[in-house]
């Protein structure tokens, strides 16, 4: 098979996008969170772990500790106590007390507002920072690449990249800056839906015409 042309790869990207965007326009978070705080806290949590099981640990754990001022205060191991039913949480502890510490010491006790500032949190990467800047903020200087946008993208065969990262920049050459914002959350209910990790939906997928994995994932 004839490798594709740049151009080309850039017309099937925004031909799949406006596909998901007329199914999935508006979709929401399935994370609940109150502020910028709050949000921040939930995506650093959700590392690794699925929305539904930080949404179970959050209200105890925001009832307890709601600001970064109640948070920088508190001790890890109690933070722990409440979110030991997710994935990595003795790390992620660690980082909502020492994220809220920043957050108060070096910004005024308000989550910044910019990619360099929030990477510079604990915790906290270039996929949070997005999603924080995206939703808090109402700001987009990149696409939030998760488990779900990763495999997407390499099914679709947008990106050869081996990390979420490299992916990122990956899409952000194919996408125009303006369809960036709702990427994410869009291709997030697609990846749920449809084209799931295991056993993707390729016979009812909305997309397939577009994918050049359908052959090898239908067969299956």
């Amino acid at each position: 098979m004839a490798k594709e042309s740049q151009r080309s790869k850039q017309k099937r990207a925004c031909a799949f996008y406006e596909i998901l965007h007329a199914r999935y326009r508006g979709a929401k978070s399935a994370l609940t969170y109150h502020n910028p705080f709050t949000l921040t806290i939930c995506v650093m949590l959700s590392a690794q772990t699925t929305d539904a099981a930080v949404n179970k640990v959050t209200p105890q754990l925001f009832a307890r500790w709601p600001t970064a001022k109640h948070m920088a205060q508190a001790k890890p191991e109690d933070i722990g106590e409440v979110i030991r039913t997710i994935g990595f949480w003795r790390a992620k502890a660690k980082h909502c007390v020492e994220a809220s510490q920043m957050i108060m010491s070096d910004f005024a006790g308000e989550v910044p507002q910019t990619m360099e500032e929030l990477m510079r949190l604990p915790g906290v990467g270039r996929k949070t920072a997005n999603i924080v800047l995206n939703k808090a903020f109402n700001k987009t200087q990149g696409i939030a690449v998760d488990t779900h946008v990763f495999r997407i993208s390499t099914r679709l065969q947008f990106t050869r990249a081996k990390t979420p990262l490299e992916a990122e920049q990956d899409l952000l050459k194919l996408l125009p800056p303006t369809l960036w914002s709702s990427v994410n959350e869009e291709w997030i209910h697609f990846g749920r839906e449809i084209c799931k990790a295991k056993n993707p939906c390729c016979e009812t997928c909305i997309a397939r015409a577009l994918c050049p994995s359908y052959a090898k994932f239908s067969k299956k």
